[in-house]
């Protein structure tokens, strides 16, 4: 079988970018198909890899400012002659899915989402614009919908990472799909005894991650909050936060896990299609308190390897966080750390690997 990955960009290390490595672990000879590839945003073992990149990475700026070819890309994705291989293999949350495919070629696409701007977050994404934005928007995203929906039958089999994006590509695609959750490296993230008095932020500083309410309550609270990551909202939450907030930056893995460890607990305000993060901190055996909608609600166990709350407000999060305090006591770091087991990489590799020859199988009768 001669197969071919693609996926939408290689522009930073995420949770959809850690797909792919494992992918190429399982499929080490099939080339890479994507919009563009920063080679100096990437981790050293992309560079490994056969990594076919489209026209827009020779764009002014394309490499970084790829979002703002989005008109382009499903053009971009077209162009990709995939007549060679047996299967194609793509990691969408964008346009990834609409490669053009033979009809002896099975395409089974992972879908991390339907594209949430076009889609379920197009009012949220366009709200604070200018009205003469908001008309180029609105333009563009009308032939974006259409190509998208289009592009959606060109799929012969769909994976979603969660129950909740299945529901996604059913509303919007009339598709049904097998949920395969992602996978998380818990050989990695593991637990330790050494548990301090902070809690943690892991994540990317934008908007809608909503790491504002975290910076609201903990200046109110004066509990101790460290946060990793970088992003479009640092410079406004450093300006925001009190002493007690600490902003660490961009970190490596093994930093990371390191603070992973240590926290009384993880914090996940924002709402996700599925969620790595909380579920690299259960791994590492800490509970989490979780916005309750979205992927976490299949990855968090509600008072027993973590907490929700339910409503992106300031004062329930501060309730939240009080009653965890008087009950920190009742999670079970071995507990835990067991739930994160079935979200582990030999669990999506089993998983993953069966489906396609299942599939491959059945689409050759």
């Amino acid at each position: 079988m001669k197969i071919a990955i693609v996926h939408d960009w290689l522009s930073n290390m995420g949770g959809a970018e850690r797909i792919i490595r494992i992918l190429h672990e399982l499929f080490p000879e099939a080339p890479i198909y994507t919009l563009v590839y920063d080679r100096d945003n990437m981790p050293e073992d992309f560079k490994t890899m056969d990594i076919r990149t489209s026209f827009i990475q020779k764009l002014p700026y394309g490499s970084r400012k790829y979002q703002s070819y989005l008109p382009l890309m499903p053009i971009a994705f077209e162009q990709f002659d995939l007549s060679e291989f047996d299967i194609v293999l793509s990691s969408s949350t964008a346009c990834a899915k609409g490669v053009i495919t033979k009809t002896e070629t099975i395409h089974i696409c992972y879908c991390n989402t339907p594209m949430r701007y076009a889609w379920d977050m197009y009012h949220d994404y366009i709200k604070n614009k200018g009205r003469i934005t908001k008309y180029i928007i609105a333009f563009f995203m009308n032939y974006i919908r259409l190509w998208d929906r289009l592009s959606a039958d060109r799929v012969d089999y769909f994976v979603a990472n969660s129950n909740n994006v299945a529901k996604r590509i059913k509303k919007h695609y009339k598709r049904e799909s097998l949920v395969i959750y992602p996978p998380v490296d818990t050989d990695f993230y593991t637990p330790t005894n050494n548990t301090e008095d902070y809690y943690l932020v892991v994540s990317r500083l934008v908007p809608y991650k909503r790491i504002d309410i975290i910076i609201e309550v903990f200046n109110e609270l004066g509990l101790s909050l460290k946060v990793i990551g970088e992003g479009s909202e640092l410079k406004s939450l450093k300006s925001k936060a009190r002493t007690n907030i600490e902003f660490l930056g961009k970190l490596s893995d093994e930093k990371v896990r390191e603070y992973y460890r240590g926290c009384k607990a993880f914090l996940f305000p924002g709402e996700e299609d599925f969620g790595i993060t909380p579920v690299e901190a259960q791994a590492c055996g800490r509970p989490v308190i979780a916005f309750g909608k979205g992927g976490v609600l299949e990855t968090v166990v509600d008072g027993v390897t973590g907490v929700f709350f339910y409503r992106q407000e300031i004062k329930e999060l501060i309730e939240t966080i009080k009653v965890f305090e008087n009950n920190c006591n009742v999670y079970d770091s071995s507990v835990i750390r067991e739930h994160s087991l079935k979200f582990s990489k030999s669990v999506f590799k089993e998983n993953i690997m069966k489906y396609v020859e299942n599939k491959y199988m059945e689409f050759q009768k």
